[in-house]
């Protein structure tokens, strides 16, 4: 058998991959190694009878079942709950290692205010009467200069009743200003709607497709619910049903049948050019099309206007044209769209990296339609849209709260530029840097996430920060958003706390699990939603009424009455009632049919292009001359990227050519560093329009030419010792790119350079 270099990488890469993820070696070291570490804050484990309770890990959105072994009220280890209808027994490094976080120094101990300038880290420890009193009092003093819409809050997830109560307590407060940290489903959830009309997560049925096509999702490293990932890999590879495109070959690459390289931001291109081939050679499932479809032919409006159908566009983007848009020889793309047409469940799945970026809406437009024409709409191994959850009171509001309700928020969403797009957290710092007065936001409640650390361009957004008069933050962790707060109200660790997690974006079905104590409270802090409750009590009248709720278990108890037996029981709920529903009543669109041309897509300009999915080139900031390169993010499964920080067990299973004494490497391929005369480990300064970095150079063939390649997740200011000064964070080297349609973040890289240190 004839292999060649990249399939030679492909093979070796494979093997280390299969050896990283597979769950066996991960528990042995968990159990051997991370109570041995010569860390002072490591807890002497104790000797007795092992209790082993049930949880849900929340360190990401991935919500994982978790089964926690316990010996004397102290947690020991933890592994995956078998029987977790979400991740079945499988668990990440972070997972693993999460009670690190739960005895290690990141930890907030208690309520305090800051004492010093913002970011230097001096703290008074305070009382929660005090806390509270703090919080309220600036509120109420918003308030009463009828300025309620001045508030704005930033939430990890707007689903589950802790992020209710939050939209809750600024709806009756009286500011629209609830905000999503980003994420690549925002872009999906926007495409569902306005392809089906539905809002809700996206299911994508992964375990019964029997081909799938990744356009960049990061499976083996972070992308929807690793838990899930990792127990599919071994199916990924036996069943050659994976087929993974981008520009690096990355862990996921590695384990597909097929590693298509493509030049980064061209996805969009390349899903449309394999519709061309698919439309062209009647390979598309003409049922559905034909009898389940709106604007795939021409079609006439209510005013006589003959507009371009999906069928038409598509005869812009045959092979050829792609190929050279892509970097991919016609050949593949041929061979790619009859592949992925002729499978019985065929799915493609789009969200660069781990998803942390929305990307644009041409994209998420042109991959879903490729999963409308093979028709795997609510089949079996295709995509099902999952209704979001439905159980909140109703309540009253004041006239304060009403009108405040009516302003314009803060970061352009639902605006008339940007109609179907709920949460723009990265169109806020331009709001208000560009402010002529005050800040628009006056006081600012930070409830998950972790926006300093993984905004683009994170020094701008700082300057933004600076302007807010007020941060309150409730983080577990000194992060680097806690870090530049005015007032800290910790919340308990997931551990330590009941809370829902609604069904994980991703999959298929719907499930709610249940975070429990499962350790008594280590610190003086309190839960996020007792705090909330206590502080509507304090501002009192239509605020307090609407939290009725002694305390945050009586809501959620009352909240999942239907489901509770279940959550206490096993710790789960599966919806034994829910089906996706058939073709004939799955769409709520204008048209009461999937809609190829989105007809409640934005279009002010009234051409057809503009609603269509089409191929726009995302244009990253600088100036090519002098930044020749391009420096593209890459997600790892040993470097959490998101808002909570790597354990320091997890940094230190990170491979010595990822980061070694402080510096992190970048990758680039022998080509690039020969033509920059740069050799393996050279020490260099990476610059971006948006900053620098002190970097070392790691030689790697399997990413292509022209490309500078950093992990994401190193490089943070907070935490503790123990986590902080270890690399550099690559978010501070991105600028935002916003998608014109959108409002999002569409950018995947910038510009750069690299010059010798």
């Amino acid at each position: 058998m004839k292999i060649d270099r990249r399939c030679f990488l492909s093979l070796v890469i494979g093997g280390a991959v299969g050896t990283t993820l597979t769950p066996v070696p991960w528990k042995l070291t968990d159990d051997i190694a991370i109570w041995t570490q010569n860390w002072p804050w490591t807890p002497t484990p104790e000797k007795g009878p092992s209790v082993y309770k049930k949880s849900v890990c929340t360190l990401c959105n991935g919500g994982c079942g978790i089964n926690v072994r316990t010996v004397k009220g102290q947690a020991k280890t933890i592994a995956g709950q078998a029987d977790y209808p979400v991740n079945r027994g499988s668990l990440c490094p972070m997972g693993i290692s999460a009670t690190q976080h739960l005895y290690g120094p990141s930890r907030i101990q208690s309520p305090m205010k800051r004492t010093g300038d913002r970011g230097q880290g001096k703290w008074e420890k305070i009382s929660w009467a005090e806390a509270i009193s703090t919080v309220s009092e600036k509120l109420a003093e918003l308030r009463s200069r009828k300025k309620p819409h001045t508030v704005a809050c930033i939430a990890e997830s707007d689903r589950g009743t802790v992020p209710y109560l939050l939209q809750r307590f600024l709806t009756a407060y009286g500011s629209p200003n609830f905000i999503r940290t980003p994420s690549s489903f925002d872009a999906q959830e926007q495409a569902l709607y306005l392809t089906q009309g539905k809002h809700g997560t996206i299911g994508y049925d992964l375990a019964n497709a029997e081909f799938i096509l990744s356009f960049g999702c990061a499976l083996m490293d972070g992308w929807g619910t690793p838990g899930q990932m990792l127990s599919a890999s071994a199916d990924f590879k036996q069943k050659n049903k994976l087929v993974q495109v981008e520009p690096r070959l990355s862990d996921t690459a590695a384990l597909a049948s097929q590693w298509v390289a493509a030049k980064p931001g061209t996805e969009a291109a390349l899903a449309l050019g394999l519709a061309h081939v698919i439309v062209r050679d009647n390979l598309y499932n003409k049922d559905f099309v034909d009898n389940y479809a709106f604007g795939f032919e021409a079609w006439e409006d209510e005013n006589g206007t003959v507009h371009q159908g999906y069928k038409s566009l598509l005869k812009q983007y045959p092979p050829k044209k792609v190929a050279g848009i892509t970097g991919i020889d016609k050949g593949t793309i041929e061979s790619l769209a009859r592949k992925f047409s002729r499978a019985k469940h065929s799915v493609a799945i789009c969200g660069r990296g781990s998803g942390m970026v929305p990307g644009g809406m041409d994209e998420a437009l042109a991959v879903f339609a490729l999963n409308a024409l093979v028709g795997n709409i609510n089949q079996p191994g295709g995509v099902t849209a999952i209704p979001e959850p439905d159980y909140w009171p109703e309540m009253q509001r004041d006239k304060t709260a009403s009108n405040g309700m009516q302003q314009p928020r803060v970061d352009g969403a639902e605006s008339d530029r940007f109609p179907n797009t709920r949460y723009l957290l990265n169109r806020v710092p331009e709001a208000i840097n560009s402010a002529k007065d005050e800040s628009p936001i006056q006081a600012l409640l930070v409830a998950g996430g972790n926006p300093l650390y993984t905004m683009a361009d994170t020094e701008t957004a700082k300057k933004a920060f600076d302007k807010i008069p007020f941060i309150a933050s409730f983080s577990t962790y000194m992060d680097e958003t806690a870090q530049y707060a005015d007032i800290l109200l910790p919340n308990h660790h997931f551990l330590e706390r009941y809370e829902d997690v609604p069904t994980p974006a991703g999959t298929p079905t719907r499930v709610i699990g249940l975070t429990r104590p499962v350790v008594e409270t280590r610190h003086d802090t309190r839960h996020i939603g007792d705090t909330l409750i206590n502080i509507a009590g304090s501002l009192g009248g239509f605020i307090e009424n609407a939290f009725p709720w002694g305390n945050y278990e009586e809501f959620l108890k009352q909240t999942l009455a239907g489901q509770w037996d279940s959550l206490e029981k096993q710790g789960y709920w599966v919806d034994p009632e829910f089906m996706p529903p058939a073709w004939e009543e799955a769409f709520q669109t204008p048209s009461g049919k999937y809609e190829f041309y989105p007809s409640q897509r934005s279009n002010p300009s009234g051409k057809d292009a503009d609603a269509l999915p089409g191929f726009r080139q995302v244009e990253l900031p600088g100036v090519q001359e002098k930044m020749p390169l391009t420096l593209m993010p890459y997600a790892s499964a040993r470097i959490a990227g998101g808002a909570v920080a790597n354990p320091p067990f997890m940094t230190k299973t990170v491979d010595a050519d990822v980061i070694r004494d402080g510096d992190v490497f970048v990758e680039i391929n022998p080509k690039t560093a020969k033509e920059h005369d740069f050799s393996e480990g050279d020490a260099a300064v990476l610059k971006t329009p948006a900053g620098k970095a002190r970097v070392r150079i790691h030689l790697f063939e399997g990413l292509m030419p022209g490309l500078v390649a950093m992990p994401v997740g190193l490089g943070h200011a907070a935490f503790s010792d123990y986590i902080a000064g270890k690399g550099a964070n690559v978010n501070a080297l991105l600028t935002d790119v916003t998608d014109p349609g959108s409002g999002l973040n569409a950018g995947w890289g910038s510009r750069a350079s690299l010059v010798k240190a």
